[in-house]
C-alpha cells in the first residue's frame, strides 16, 4: 500500500534523520506489523516517538491525535471504496489502518518548532562572534471548534541560544496575543484559551521574539509568523434566495430545465469535502428530478396537464461532504407552477339553442349570449365567432366579449312577424391562437345551431313614409288642404287609425288635421318671414288600442311672395361739411328686403317728387343695390339750418313691386382740413361760457350729499318703531282684530242673528276664567233638536268656545276662531264624503278609473281600493 506523495513528503520532512529507522510497534501496537514491509518505505521509517517524547510531551500528542482523526473522516470515507479495492483487508485491518493515517496527518500539523529547522538568515550581535539564527518554526496549525476544558497546544517556540537554564523567556505579540493565544516564556509553548472559528477569522499573524531574561534585550530578531485555523465540518449548507418560485409550461417532455438552486457552505471548499456539496430531491418525485452537481431542476415525466394539476411543491436538499454519511445538509422549498398552453380546442355545450324574442326588439338590441368552454386560461382562452350558415345572416350578426369570452347575438335589422317567424343560425367558435403542436388532438373549433323564435306584439300603426315633406304659400287661405299622412296597423287584426298633431311640435296651432283622413289644413294665416318651415309630429292611434301610437315627422315649407316693402339696411348718421364741395358724395345707401325672390333682389333708389326740386342734395341710383347721395351746393351753415331731411323713395323688383318711403337725417358740422366732422350743435354759437369743471363737481357733490341725508332719515325712522312689549296694565282683550272678510253689509241680518253673539253670556251654563287655563275635559258634542236657527247657532257657538277653552294646544283666548256649521233639518241629509265612506251604500264607482289621469284620486277614494286608502 502506498500513501499519497503529499502525506509521504510531509512524513519524511518532520522525521529527525535518527528517527526514520525505529519500529512503530511501541506506539501502534502489534496489530500494525503487516502494514510495515520494504514496499512501505515511508511507514518503515516511522519514528517510535514514544521513546523521544515526554509524559506532558505525550498527553498533549494524544489530544490532538483526536481531533486530527475528527477532521480527517471525510477524506477517509470518500477513499473507502477504492482502499477496499485495492488494499483487499478485511475490516479490522482497515480500521487500524484508518488509525494510522490518521496519527501521520495530525504528524503534518504538530508545532513546527519541534520538528524541523528554520533556514533563516544569520544574526550579527555586537560584541560576540556571528551566529547561527536558530529559530525553530514554521507556520503553525490549529483545528477550529475545539471543545476541550484545557487550552489547546498550538506550538512550541525554541531558539538555539536556549541551553534550559532559564535565562531567555519568550514573548508574544500581534492579532490574538494575551486574549486569544498565550505563550509560555520560559519554555515558549503556545496555547489558545480561546474556542476558534475559520469561518469568522482564518489565520492570525503574530510577532515572537526571545529576550535574555536579565537584560531584557533580544537574542533573537523578532519574527512574523501565522497560526492557521484548520477548516471542519461545521457548517451546513444553506440556500441563500429559497424558498423558490419558478414555472414550467405543461405538456413540456422530460428534461425541460425548470430552475437552479443554488447552496452555500461556509467551510472552506480548498480543504476536504466540507464545501462540496451534493443536491439531491426529498419531495417531488417522479414528476421532477435535479442534478446533483448542479442544482437544476427538471422535469422528469411527459405529458404533465395543467388542467389535471397545476402546482407542485418541492423539497430539495443540499449535503456537504460529497453527499457521504457525516455531511450535513440543508433544504429549500420549490413552488412549480404548470403554465397553460392552447391544447384544449373550444366545445359548446349545447349542440342547438332556441330564443323567443319579440319582433318590436329594436336595432341593436342583444337577442342572446353563449359560451363554448376552454379548459384553458388566458390569452389560450380566447374566441372567436362567426356566424357561417344559415338564414338570418343580415338580420344578426355575434361579436365577443372579451371579458367572458361570450358570443353576443344582436339583430341588426328590425323584426317583423307577419314576414317571418323564424330563423336559423349556425354559429362556429374557434381560439383565436391554435398551438400547431396541438393540432393532432383535432380540430381547434366547434359550431352550434341557434334558432330564433320572433313573437308576434301588437305594434303601433306605421306611416307609409318616415318624413312628409310638403310646400305651402304664405298666401294660403285658412282652411286650405296642405298635404295627406297615411298610417295603417301592421298586425293581423288592422284596426282602424285615427290621425292627431302633436301640440307639443305646433305651439301656435298653426295646422289641423282630420282624425280619420290624415289630411292637413291650415288653421292660421303663416307668415314665412316668421317661421319658414314648420316640422311637426303626427300621431296615428289603433281604435282598439289607443295605447298604440306611431309617429310620423312633417316639414311644410312655407313659400314666399312678395309682402315686404325695401327699407333702409340700417339707421344711418349722415353729416355734410359746412365747407363741402357740390357733387360731393356724403352718404352710400342700400336696402334690405325680408322677403326672398327667387332671383334675388333689385332694388330702385329715387328721390320723392317733392325731394326733386330741392338745391341741396342729389340722389344717383348705383344700380348695384345702392345709391349715393351728393351736395349741389356748397356753403352750409349751421346757424341758418343745421338738419335736413331727405325722403328716398325705394322700389323693389318683386311681382307686384312694393315701395317704401324712407327719410334720410342730415347734420350740418364743422369739418377739419381732412373732412371730418368735429361739431354738429348748431348751439354751440349761441351759448355762453359755460360752467367749468370744478363748479359741476361741486353741484354734483351737494347732490350726492342731500341723497345721502335722506336716506340716512329714512333709515333712522323706520328703527324707531315701537317694541312690541304689552303694557301691564293693558288689557290684551280690548285689541280690535281687523279681518279682510266681506260680509253682506248692515242690512244682512236675515242670514244670521248677530244678536246671538253679542249676548252669549246668557244662555252660558258655567263660567271659566280666561285668564287661566282650564282643566282638560272630554267634552261630547250635544244633539240639535228642532229649534228656532238663532238658538241652534248659539249653542254651536257656544259649545265650540268651551272646546277651545279646555283645549291646550288652542290659539290664544282672544283669537277670533271661524266656524262653518251647516244647520240642521235637510232632508237631503249631510253630503259629506266622510260620511259617505263608512255608509252601506252600493254604488259602485271603479268606473272612475276609466276617466283619465285627472280622475285617479278620486277613483282611488271610492273605488275598490278605499279599504286599504284609508287602513
Amino acid at each position: 500500500m502506498t500513501l499519497p506523495s503529499c502525506l509521504r513528503s510531509s512524513i519524511d520532512q518532520r522525521l529527525p534523520r535518527q528517527a526514520k529507522e525505529v519500529s512503530i510497534t511501541p506506539f501502534f501496537g502489534k496489530g500494525y506489523s503487516t502494514l510495515v514491509t520494504p514496499s512501505n518505505p515511508t511507514l518503515y521509517k516511522l519514528l517510535s516517538l514514544d521513546s523521544q517524547l515526554t509524559p506532558c510531551r505525550r498527553q498533549e500528542l494524544l489530544s490532538q491525535l483526536e481531533l486530527c482523526l475528527f477532521s480527517c473522516q471525510g477524506f477517509f470515507l470518500t477513499q473507502e471504496k477504492e482502499r477496499k479495492k485495492k488494499m483487499k483487508l478485511g475490516k479490522v485491518e482497515f480500521c487500524h489502518f484508518l488509525q494510522l493515517i490518521a496519527l501521520l496527518l495530525c504528524f503534518s500539523g504538530m508545532s513546527q518548532a519541534e520538528l524541523s529547522r528554520s533556514r533563516s538568515k544569520p544574526y550579527f550581535q555586537s560584541g560576540r562572534s556571528r551566529t547561527k539564527r536558530s529559530w525553530v518554526w514554521n507556520q503553525f496549525f490549529v483545528l477550529e471548534e475545539y471543545m476541550g476544558s484545557d487550552p489547546l497546544y498550538v506550538g512550541k517556540l525554541h531558539s538555539d541560544v536556549d541551553k534550559g537554564d532559564g535565562s531567555i523567556k519568550y514573548i508574544l505579540s500581534g492579532e490574538g496575543a494575551s486574549s486569544i493565544f498565550i505563550i509560555d516564556e520560559n519554555t515558549g509553548d503556545i496555547h489558545a484559551t480561546k474556542r476558534l472559528d475559520r469561518e469568522e477569522q482564518a489565520y492570525y499573524t503574530l510577532r515572537a521574539q526571545a529576550l535574555d531574561r536579565l537584560t531584557n534585550k533580544p537574542v533573537e530578531p523578532e519574527s512574523e509568523f501565522v497560526i492557521k485555523i484548520q477548516d471542519i465540518n461545521d457548517n451546513e449548507p444553506k440556500f441563500l434566495d429559497g424558498p423558490y418560485t419558478a414555472g414550467v409550461p405543461e405538456m413540456s417532455p422530460v428534461g425541460t430545465s425548470v430552475v437552479q438552486v443554488t447552496a452555500t457552505d461556509a467551510d472552506d471548499p480548498t480543504y476536504g469535502n466540507s464545501a462540496r456539496v451534493v443536491y439531491s430531491i426529498l419531495q417531488g418525485q417522479p414528476y421532477f428530478s435535479v442534478e446533483p452537481k448542479t442544482g437544476v431542476i427538471k422535469t422528469a415525466l411527459p405529458n404533465m396537464d395543467r388542467e389535471a394539476k397545476d402546482q407542485y411543491l418541492l423539497v430539495i436538499q443540499a449535503k456537504d461532504m460529497v453527499g457521504q454519511n457525516g455531511g450535513l445538509s440543508g433544504t429549500t422549498s420549490v413552488t412549480v407552477t404548470l403554465t397553460d398552453v392552447n391544447d384544449n380546442p373550444p366545445r359548446f355545450p349545447r349542440r342547438s339553442y332556441q330564443y323567443n324574442v319579440p319582433e318590436s326588439l329594436p336595432v341593436a338590441s342583444v337577442v342572446a349570449r353563449i359560451k363554448a368552454a376552454d379548459a384553458d386560461i388566458g390569452a389560450n382562452a380566447e374566441m372567436e365567432y362567426k356566424i357561417v350558415d344559415g338564414d338570418g345572416l343580415g338580420i344578426f350578426k355575434i361579436s365577443v366579449d372579451k371579458d367572458t369570452q361570450e358570443g353576443i347575438i344582436t339583430v341588426q335589422k328590425e323584426l317583423d312577424f307577419e314576414a317571418k317567424t323564424s330563423y336559423t343560425l349556425r354559429i362556429e367558435a374557434a381560439n383565436k391562437d391554435a398551438d400547431p403542436r396541438f393540432l393532432s388532438l383535432g380540430p381547434f373549433s366547434d359550431t352550434t345551431t341557434v334558432k330564433v323564435i320572433v313573437e308576434d306584439v301588437d305594434e303601433p300603426p306605421v306611416f307609409s313614409s318616415p318624413l312628409y315633406p310638403m310646400e305651402v304659400s304664405e298666401a294660403t287661405q285658412v282652411g286650405n288642404i296642405i298635404g295627406t299622412v297615411a298610417a295603417h296597423d301592421p298586425d293581423s287584426s288592422n284596426s282602424p287609425v285615427r290621425y292627431s298633431i302633436d301640440r307639443n311640435t305646433d305651439l301656435e296651432r298653426y295646422f289641423n288635421i282630420d282624425a280619420n283622413s290624415g289630411v292637413i289644413t291650415t288653421a292660421k294665416s303663416l307668415d314665412r318671414e316668421t317661421n319658414a318651415v314648420h316640422n311637426i309630429t303626427v300621431l296615428a292611434m289603433e281604435s282598439q288600442n289607443p295605447s298604440q301610437v306611431g309617429r310620423g315627422y312633417v316639414a311644410i315649407t312655407i313659400l314666399d311672395i312678395n309682402d315686404n316693402a325695401p327699407e333702409f339696411a340700417m339707421d344711418y348718421e349722415t353729416t355734410v361739411c359746412e365747407n363741402a364741395q357740390p357733387g360731393q358724395v356724403i352718404q352710400k345707401i342700400s336696402a334690405v328686403d325680408k322677403d326672398e325672390p327667387s332671383n334675388g333682389h333689385h332694388f330702385y333708389f329715387s328721390l320723392t317728387t317733392d325731394a326733386t326740386i330741392n338745391h341741396n342734395f342729389s340722389l344717383k341710383d348705383n344700380k348695384d343695390n345702392t345709391a349715393s347721395i351728393l351736395t349741389r351746393r356748397n356753403g352750409f351753415r349751421r346757424q341758418e339750418q343745421s338738419v335736413y331731411y331727405l325722403p328716398i323713395f325705394i322700389v323693389d323688383s318683386g311681382s307686384p313691386s312694393l315701395s317704401s318711403t324712407n327719410t334720410l337725417t342730415i347734420r350740418v358740422c364743422d369739418c377739419d382740413a381732412e373732412g371730418i366732422a368735429q361739431t354738429c350743435n348748431a348751439e354751440a354759437y349761441a351759448l355762453p361760457a359755460g360752467l367749468s369743471t370744478g363748479a359741476l363737481i361741486a353741484i354734483l357733490a351737494c347732490i350726492l350729499t342731500l341723497l345721502v341725508l335722506i336716506l340716512l332719515i329714512v333709515t333712522m325712522r323706520r328703527r324707531k318703531k315701537e317694541p312690541l312689549i304689552f303694557d301691564e296694565e293693558r288689557d290684551i282683550r280690548e285689541n280690535i282684530v281687523r279681518y279682510d272678510d266681506e260680509g253682506g253689509g248692515e242690512e244682512d241680518t236675515e242670514a244670521f242673528d248677530m244678536a246671538a253673539l253679542r249676548n252669549l253670556n246668557v244662555i252660558r251654563d258655567t263660567k271659566t276664567r280666561r285668564d287661566v287655563t282650564p282643566e282638560i275635559q272630554f267634552l261630547s258634542r250635544p244633539t240639535f233638536k228642532s229649534i228656532p236657527d238663532n238658538v241652534i247657532f248659539r249653542e254651536f257657538i257656544w259649545e265650540r268656545l268651551k272646546e277651545a277653552d279646555v283645549d291646550p294646544g288652542a290659539p290664544p283666548y282672544d283669537s277670533l276662531q271661524t266656524y262653518a256649521f251647516e244647520g240642521n233639518g235637510s232632508v237631503a241629509e249631510s253630503l259629506s264624503s266622510l260620511d259617505s265612506i263608512s255608509s252601506n251604500s252600493d254604488q259602485n264607482y271603479d268606473y272612475l278609473s276609466d276617466w283619465g289621469p285627472r280622475f285617479k284620486r278620486l277613483a282611488d277614494m271610492y273605488g275598490t281600493g278605499q279599504e286599504s286608502l284609508y287602513s
